[in-house]
C-alpha cells in the first residue's frame, strides 16, 4: 500500500514538472528505460556527424522505451567532448513518423529549471522531470538545439534508428520538413529514464556489434535487446549497451573503450539494474588475427583464452560487488567471417567451454548452440545469417532473445 501511495504522489508531483523532495531523491524512483553506450567522435566504419559536430543546428533523435512511467527525463553526455557542451534548448515528445512528432505531446526539457545548460568536458547530467506519461515499448523523440559550435561530439556511432538534423532552431517543430539530413548515430543522448514506484529489475545487455544490432533492420527495433523487451511485455527495463567492434581487452579510437573500462558507466551506474547479460570477446579474437594497420583495429595483439577469461572474471567480480546478477553468453559461431582463423576458433571454443562449465556466472545463455548450423556447428545457421557469417539477421536476433531464460534475470 505504501508503495502505491508513493507512486501516486510522484505521478502528481512529477506530472506537474516539479522536482521530487530531497528525501525521495535517492530511493530508486528513476529507472532507465532506454540507453546507448557513448563513444569518442569518429567516422569509424560508417559516415556520421560526430567528428565535425554541430553549429546552429537541431538534432532530432528517436528511441524506443522498454518500460513506462509517470514522468520522463533524459541523460546527456559530454564524456568525450573537447570543450564544454552548450545546449540552447531541448524537448521530448511522442514520435509520429520519421522526424515528425505527435501534436500535444511536445514538452520542453529544462535543467535546474533553465531551458539552456552547459555540460563540462567529461561530464554527464540528467534533465529535470518532464510531465509526459510514458507507455512501455513507445517511441519517443528527443530534440536538441545546438546554437554554438560544439566541436567533435560524444556519440553512439552504430545506431539502428534514424537521427535527423535541421539548420537553425526547430526543437518545437511538429513536422519533419526542416529535418533534411539523416544518419544512424546518436549524439550526446545516453539515456532516457522514467519515474514511478521504486524498482530494481532492469536488464543490461552488454557487448559488441551483435548486442548493438549490426545488420538489424533500421527503424525496425529488431535487435536482440529490442526483441527481449518485447518478450518481457514492457514489464522490465532492457538496456542496450552494445558497441560495434567493442573488445574485452583493448580500447579503440573508433570502437569504444574496452569492456572493463566502460563497465562502470554503461552497467553499474545505470539506475534500477538487476542483471547484466555479457556477450563479448569475438572481436578480441578476430581482430588479433587480422594483419595490417587499420587504425580502428589497433592495437590488436594476439589474445589467449586465459586473457579473455581474466577479463570476464573482472566484469563478474565488479557486478557482484554491486549486487547485480551476471549471465554469461557464449560467443556465436563465426566461420566464414572476414577475420576467422582456425586458431581463433580454438580460442572461442575454449572460452565458451569455460563460460558453460566454470560456474563463475550466475547463469549461462548458450547462444553459440542456439544459432549454430546443425550441419556445421562452427558456422551460423543460414536462416539466421545476415550475409557476413558473423552478425545474425532479424530472425537470428529474435531466436537469441527467445533463448533467454527469463527466470535467470
Amino acid at each position: 500500500m505504501a508503495r502505491r501511495v508513493l507512486s501516486v504522489f510522484l505521478a502528481v508531483v512529477l506530472g506537474l514538472g516539479l522536482t521530487a523532495p530531497p528525501a525521495l531523491a535517492n530511493q530508486g524512483l528513476w529507472t532507465a528505460t532506454w540507453s546507448a553506450a557513448m563513444q569518442r567522435p569518429t567516422v569509424g566504419f560508417a559516415p556520421n556527424w560526430s567528428e565535425k559536430g554541430f553549429d546552429d543546428q537541431t538534432v532530432r533523435q528517436v528511441v524506443r522505451t522498454s518500460v513506462g512511467g509517470a514522468s520522463a527525463r533524459v541523460r546527456l553526455s559530454n564524456v568525450f567532448g573537447a570543450k564544454p557542451l552548450r545546449i540552447k534548448g531541448a524537448t521530448i515528445a511522442r514520435t509520429s513518423e520519421g522526424a515528425a512528432v505527435r501534436p500535444g505531446s511536445v514538452r520542453p526539457l529544462t535543467f535546474r529549471l533553465s531551458r539552456s545548460v552547459e555540460i563540462p568536458v567529461g561530464g554527464e547530467l540528467v534533465s529535470d522531470p518532464a510531465p509526459l506519461l510514458v507507455a512501455p515499448l513507445e517511441r519517443l523523440t528527443v530534440t536538441l538545439y545546438l546554437a554554438e559550435p560544439t566541436g567533435p561530439a560524444t556519440a553512439h556511432v552504430f545506431g539502428t534508428t534514424t537521427t535527423y538534423r535541421a539548420s537553425g532552431d526547430h526543437v518545437a517543430d511538429l513536422g519533419a520538413s526542416a529535418f533534411t539530413e539523416k544518419t544512424t548515430s546518436w549524439f550526446y543522448l545516453s539515456g532516457v529514464e522514467v519515474a514511478g514506484a521504486p524498482r530494481r529489475d532492469g536488464v543490461v545487455t552488454f557487448g559488441d556489434s551483435i548486442t548493438d544490432g549490426a545488420a538489424a533492420t533500421v527503424d525496425g527495433f529488431t535487435t536482440y535487446p529490442d526483441e527481449l523487451a518485447e518478450r518481457l511485455g514492457g514489464k522490465r527495463p532492457v538496456l542496450n549497451t552494445g558497441i560495434g567492434g567493442n573488445r574485452v581487452l583493448n580500447d579503440s579510437t573508433c570502437l569504444g573503450e574496452r569492456a572493463g573500462k566502460r563497465f562502470q558507466r554503461d552497467v553499474l551506474d545505470r539506475p534500477g539494474v538487476r542483471s547484466v547479460i555479457v556477450l563479448e570477446g569475438i572481436n578480441d579474437i578476430g581482430m588479433s588475427e587480422v594483419p595490417g594497420e587499420e587504425p580502428c583495429v589497433l592495437p590488436n595483439p594476439r589474445v589467449s583464452a586465459a586473457e579473455l577469461i581474466a577479463g570476464h572474471l573482472e566484469l563478474v567480480k565488479r557486478a557482484h560487488a554491486k549486487g547485480i546478477r551476471v549471465i554469461g553468453a557464449t560467443m556465436l559461431p563465426f566461420k566464414g567471417a572476414g577475420y576467422f582463423t582456425e586458431r581463433g576458433e580454438a580460442v572461442r571454443d575454449e572460452v565458451n567451454t569455460w563460460i558453460r562449465t566454470s560456474g563463475v556466472y550466475d547463469a549461462v545463455l548458450d547462444l553459440d548452440r542456439v544459432v549454430a548450423d546443425p550441419a556445421d556447428p562452427d558456422s551460423l545457421r543460414p536462416a539466421y545469417d545476415s550475409g557476413d557469417r558473423l552478425h545474425p539477421n532479424d530472425t537470428g536476433y529474435r531466436a537469441m532473445a527467445a533463448a533467454v531464460d527469463l527466470a535467470t534475470l
